[in-house]
């Protein structure tokens, strides 16, 4: 049976995991910790005004990105890159994805196409706290465990 990779991910911790087929359970592949993001923003900027420019040109005004929001997105991007390098060397042939709303469009926009059309699920919700059997049963219906 081909390998299923579950992804159970929000903005700071990522935990990978193989399921390798029926009554298999799950294995861990990979935990990946991003602990900017659940730094405060005032605590991932600096004090220091930015540079102001005082040209002729009327520049556009763009949507400020909060710190945080930021590191969120620089962390769905490597948990993209990780999902691509294991699509790319044949490490699994399905993906389900398990991140709160939020963070799921932010995984959404950081998946490449090939590894996008591999994903057959997608749930909306934070279970990165939850151990492996409750994260079993959670997903009973996805997996084939």
């Amino acid at each position: 049976m081909a390998v299923t990779w579950i992804l159970v991910a929000n903005a700071s911790l990522a935990k990978l995991y193989a399921n390798l087929g029926p009554n298999k359970g799950l294995q861990l592949v990979k935990e990946l910790i991003h602990p900017e993001s659940r730094q405060k923003n005032s605590e991932l900027v600096t004090d220091r005004a930015g540079a102001m420019g005082t040209g002729a040109g009327g520049g556009s005004m763009q949507a400020q990105t909060l710190p945080k929001q930021h590191e969120a997105k620089v962390f769905a991007q490597e948990i993209a890159q990780a999902l691509y390098a294991g699509r790319a060397q044949n490490a699994f042939k399905r993906a389900i994805i398990v991140a709160p709303p939020a963070f799921m469009g932010m995984l959404n926009t950081a998946i490449d196409g090939p590894t996008a059309q591999l994903i057959s699920d997608r749930f909306e919700k934070d279970y990165t706290k939850n151990t492996e059997p409750e994260l079993s049963e959670r997903l009973s219906s996805a997996i084939f465990l």
